[in-house]
């Protein structure tokens, strides 16, 4: 909402009071004034001149040579560009030193050959926007009415001189669209009277009634309609005061019986409409709601079409209006109008929401029946709207008003008690200063005791509990009067829980790995919603999409981890390595409430190594990802329960992709992103990870155990053995561990053989095995016994002979 300091002034007295302070006691109130605009601000030197002679420049044919009349004797020549500056017209003029917006400063100048002493201006060289200036002007310069005077100050006479105030209102202070509703809350703050506005009807010996009958089908949704109608109407333009009034507020001027209904509207936060009772049709107005597919066109020129969920005013048979929204172009008021038909409603927020959603128009009007208007103001503010256009538009408004009536309106009555006011806020008021500050924002009050009970008027209507009541003694008694006062009892300080603490070790550790973190969209494709699942489940899709892309929740991280290495790959940037820890949804049917599981997967390209100086290059290969994953296990206390598998997973490489196991049980996969993948995406080799870090963190794990340092010497011992092509080294290992029993503490793979050598369908596995005991040195009989018995078992078990 903006609020013109100036026009505040018509309602309640600021004196005293600059607009900065008063922003800053609004503040404080409770309502945040975002900013506060200076609207002459850098602009000075700008006069009201009188075009003497306007003639033909005599060298270009887009200019005029004017002879301006400006307050300082002789007329001065200025050379203009508007095409619709013209003898006898009054209108800006920026002086020789003038500055405009934008530190623009005015000299004078030749321009084609002829000199300038000065510059006729547009209402957007003065600082206006565009969209808020006068069409009739909006492509040339501004022409004052004939009686302003020559010389004097016209920033003053176009409201330049004035301070806007931008409120940011919440949707529960919806009395605040309106400057009355602004006066009330600042006489409140401080502590002054409101001055209603002038309306001094006086309307002819004819009775509306007798022009326009009134009926409403749909009362639920249009509870109170009154028609007013003013004859011998003769439509022009506003007064200068009233338009610059409507532009400071963010509206264009139209006409005066337009803008009049838009300035009441700013003024009560009543929404009104005109019509042009003689293109009505009919001497009928008829609300309901409007059929499914009939067709309307609004005053935008746009045909609509409606649904039963619309409500229309109709002159009996055809729309003339989307209530609450948007007049129809067939009883628009122009500039033949001479009998208009003015509309003052109350119309339910929900219906006038539901039209201007579905058809995309979102109006001042709508906006203010949406968040509630004063049912007590209709009237009035039809009345109000009457009046002016009878001093402004000379008409004649007759007696009445053609009405239909069904509004109950109960003004909220609210109890409580002095002592739940006081142990709320903290604060010893007494009953007479709770009474006080509610006569200030003029509610009803009366007390019994330590009881209370306030009668909220109804533009108030976000009264209608106790807190609310709490809330406005707290703001109008004022924030910062309020004592501090620590909080008495015993706390508990805040910390993580086991499983927050676990993931944070995860997260730490694969960014101290070299992996940057990703955050990417829950939603995806359906073509890319089934890839990678660890858990094939049904799809749960979102009922209203933002698109296509981003219609169903993922089943996996890793398609959104591919499209991040995609997009950086096609900047450049080919070596990366990302991972992301978020949630993956799994559907339970259509009766139960889908799973949210939380995952960690990783994705990394291109090299993991790059030594310029010592010229080494290493790429990302399975064990790069591999190990980073054994490093994570083992940061969590968790090698022992992990196992990994060689399996066939869906897009992934099927020779070098294995699953994860924790205890036996599947939570993952790592391996290589299938070349054919990988070619669609444009991405070097890729290897990826993925696992539910939900299993991870939820695993019991041992209190961490420190051995000392062995005192005593190993013994390695190291065997090349042959095998099968198919046999898998961790079974391998897991034999020889068995085996070894408790004197074997190591044993790991240091060479691999495949070459002609070997026979067909075997290979050569080499291991190293490290023997010890921490309490004694080892006798080499002891060694030789143990290691025995591991040849016996890779042979019984695995057919597994030492290479000769």
């Amino acid at each position: 909402m903006f609020v013109s300091y100036k026009w505040l002034q018509d309602y309640v007295d600021l004196s005293g009071v600059s607009a900065d302070e008063l922003a800053e006691k609004i503040t404080k109130s409770g309502i945040e004034v975002e900013g506060v605009d200076v609207l002459n601000e850098g602009i000075k030197g700008i006069v009201v001149g009188h075009v003497v002679e306007r003639v033909q420049h005599p060298n270009a044919d887009k200019l005029s040579k004017c002879q301006v009349d400006i307050g300082q004797g002789e007329p001065v020549q200025i050379i203009c560009g508007a095409p619709n500056v013209a003898q006898g017209q009054k209108v800006a003029v920026a002086t020789v030193g003038a500055v405009l917006p934008g530190n623009f400063k005015i000299k004078r100048a030749k321009l084609r050959g002829e000199e300038s002493n000065g510059m006729i201006c547009s209402l957007t060289e003065l600082g206006m926007e565009a969209k808020v200036v006068p069409k009739e002007y909006s492509e040339g310069i501004f022409v004052f009415p004939q009686d302003a005077a020559v010389g004097s100050d016209a920033i003053a006479l176009l409201n330049r001189d004035d301070e806007v105030l931008e409120l940011g209102l919440t949707p529960n202070r919806a009395d605040c669209l309106s400057m009355l509703g602004v006066a009330y809350e600042v006489a409140a703050i401080l502590g002054r009277d409101v001055k209603l506005p002038e309306n001094d009807l006086q309307p002819v010996n004819e009775k509306a009634t007798d022009y326009i009958t009134v009926k409403v089908e749909a009362n639920e949704d249009n509870p109170l309609y009154a028609a007013k109608v003013i004859k011998n109407v003769k439509i022009g333009p506003a007064p200068l005061w009233m338009q610059t009034r409507l532009m400071s507020a963010g509206i264009r001027p139209h006409n005066n019986v337009v803008d009049i209904t838009n300035y009441i509207l700013l003024e009560y936060g009543q929404p009104l409409h005109a019509f042009d009772y003689n293109r009505l049709g009919s001497k009928e107005i008829l609300i309901r709601r409007a059929q499914d597919g009939e067709k309307f066109v609004t005053l935008d020129d746009a045909e609509r079409t409606l649904t039963s969920d619309h409500l229309v005013i109709t002159n009996g048979t055809e729309p003339v209006a989307l209530a609450g929204v948007m007049g129809g172009a067939n009883s628009e008021v122009t500039s033949d109008t001479t009998t208009v038909l003015l509309e003052a409603a109350y119309f339910t927020g929900g219906t006038i929401r539901k039209a201007s959603k579905d058809h995309g128009l979102r109006s001042e009007a709508s906006a203010r029946f949406e968040k509630g208007v004063d049912p007590n103001r209709v009237r009035a503010a039809g009345e109000r709207a009457a009046y002016l256009i009878a001093k402004y538009a000379g008409g004649e408004v007759l007696e009445g008003a053609a009405e239909v009536d069904t509004l109950t309106v109960e003004p909220a009555v609210v109890s409580i008690t002095l002592e739940k006011i006081n142990s709320v806020i903290g604060t010893n008021l007494t009953i007479a200063e709770v009474e006080a500050i509610f006569e200030r924002l003029q509610f009803a009050v009366s007390s019994e005791g330590e009881n209370i009970t306030v009668t909220a008027p109804t533009r108030r209507g976000d009264i209608k509990i106790e807190e609310d009541l709490i809330e406005e003694v707290a703001r109008l008694y004022g924030y910062d009067l309020i004592p501090m006062t620590l909080p008495i009892g015993s706390a508990t300080p805040g910390k993580l829980s086991k499983y927050q603490e676990k993931r944070r070790i995860v997260r730490q550790y694969l960014e101290g790995a070299g992996l940057y973190q990703a955050v990417t969209y829950s939603l995806t494709s359906e073509e890319k919603a089934a890839q990678f699942a660890l858990e094939k489940r049904d799809f749960i899709r979102l009922a209203m999409p933002m698109s296509e892309d981003r219609s169903i929740l993922r089943l996996s991280i890793m398609p959104q981890l591919l499209e991040v290495l995609k997009y950086n790959s096609a900047r450049q940037n080919d070596s990366l390595a990302v991972y992301e820890t978020g949630a993956v949804f799994l559907a339970n049917g259509t009766e139960v409430l889908p799973e949210e599981e939380e995952h960690v997967a990783g994705a990394i390209t291109g090299l993991w190594h790059s030594h310029s100086w010592q010229g080494e290059k290493k790429p990302v290969d399975f064990y790069v990802v591999k190990g980073i994953l054994e490093g994570l296990f083992a940061k969590l206390g968790l090698t022992e329960n992990v196992t990994y598998v060689q399996a066939k997973v869906d897009n992934m490489h099927p020779g070098r992709t294995a699953e994860i196991h924790l205890n036996g049980e599947r939570i993952g996969f790592v391996g290589q992103v299938h070349p054919t993948m990988q070619k669609e995406l444009d991405l070097k080799d890729t290897y990826v990870f993925e696992l539910s870090l939900k299993a991870v963190l939820e695993e019991a794990t041992a209190a961490l155990r420190y051995e000392g340092i062995p005192r005593f010497p190993s013994i390695t011992r190291d065997i090349a053995l042959v095998v099968d092509k198919e046999t898998v080294s961790g079974v391998l290992k897991d034999i020889i561990q068995t085996a070894g029993g408790q004197l074997l503490k190591e044993v790991h793979v240091f060479d691999l053989y495949e070459g002609d050598r070997m026979e067909e369908g075997k290979k050569s596995i080499a291991y190293s095995l490290k023997y010890m005991d921490p309490e004694r040195t080892l006798t080499d009989e002891e060694v030789t016994k143990v290691h025995t018995q591991v040849l016996e078992a890779l042979k019984s078990q695995a057919g597994a002979v030492l290479r000769g």
